[in-house]
């Protein structure tokens, strides 16, 4: 009896300690599965894509658990400059072409993709104080804000001004020039100074109607001959810590579902190599 007891007794304290042993291995961490990758992305990106960026970065961290997508937007001028200075990104959206291929040129990116355009148009409060009715006024009414030339909206801005000389006389861009009382570093502070009455009019991408000052702008669109096509490329910075997670959000953006996103916002679609 006592030897059965005893044999019992060893059975018990084995099967103790194997079911211990199995709650512990359950509870042992596991190690992180494929296709789940966790982590940062920097995305450095023209200020006009501030919102519709917004969005896709949203979309992107509900389909990648545990990933944070982070923007840094500004003039592409600036954004060029931080990347040849070092400053960390994953991915670089530009909203002209001069600024990427300087960074190709220096091999700091991978091939860059063309995903989106857009064009301009010009923006007066909403009481419009200048009675600015057309781009003709622009040469004779109010105060007028541009972007800097370096900025791709500043550059993109002068060159609609010299299309419009042909309608409205040589004198034209000179005219306009005279009325700028400020030179901003990106499109967005343009649009701010006109909201908020610093300015009678300024000239910006379609897309910034759709800013957070909507409600306090109006727009007067170019004459259809004399406006820009801005083509905005995007590319993965070469020195990414995540170039994985990095290509894929350049492949959301360049699916149906990122173009959509971008279109809810006024951009327009572009065929790669076009």
């Amino acid at each position: 009896m006592k030897l059965r007891r005893a044999s019992l007794l060893i059975a018990s304290t084995l099967i103790a300690a194997l079911a211990l042993a199995g709650c512990r291995q359950v509870a042992t961490p596991q190690p992180r599965q494929q296709g789940q990758p966790g982590g940062q992305l920097v995305v450095f990106a023209a200020a006009s894509l501030t919102d519709a960026f917004g969005e896709i970065g949203r979309a992107f961290e509900k389909s990648h658990p545990g990933v944070t997508v982070k923007f840094n937007f500004g003039g592409s001028q600036q954004l060029r400059t931080q990347i040849e200075q070092g400053m960390s990104a994953d991915v670089f959206a530009s909203a002209d072409q001069k600024y990427m291929q300087e960074l190709v040129a220096k091999g700091l990116v991978e091939p860059p993709r063309d995903f989106t355009a857009n064009t301009l148009t010009v923006i007066v409060p909403k009481n419009n104080p200048a009675g600015i009715k057309s781009a003709a006024d622009l040469a004779n009414k109010g105060k007028l804000v541009l972007a800097a030339p370096d900025v791709p909206i500043g550059k993109y801005s002068r060159q609609a001004l010299e299309k419009l000389a042909t309608l409205y006389g040589s004198d034209y861009p000179k005219q306009v020039e005279k009325r700028v009382v400020s030179q901003e570093t990106t499109v967005r502070q343009v649009v701010a100074k006109v909201a908020l009455g610093e300015a009678d009019a300024g000239i910006v991408y379609v897309t910034d109607i759709n800013s957070s000052y909507r409600d306090k702008l109006d727009t007067i669109p170019f004459p259809q001959e004399a406006n820009v096509r801005a083509t905005y490329p995007i590319a993965v910075v070469k020195d990414s810590k995540q170039a994985g997670l990095a290509r894929e959000l350049v492949n959301l953006i360049l699916s149906p579902d990122g173009q959509k996103i971008l279109a809810k916002y006024g951009f327009l679609p572009v065929k790669e190599g076009s």
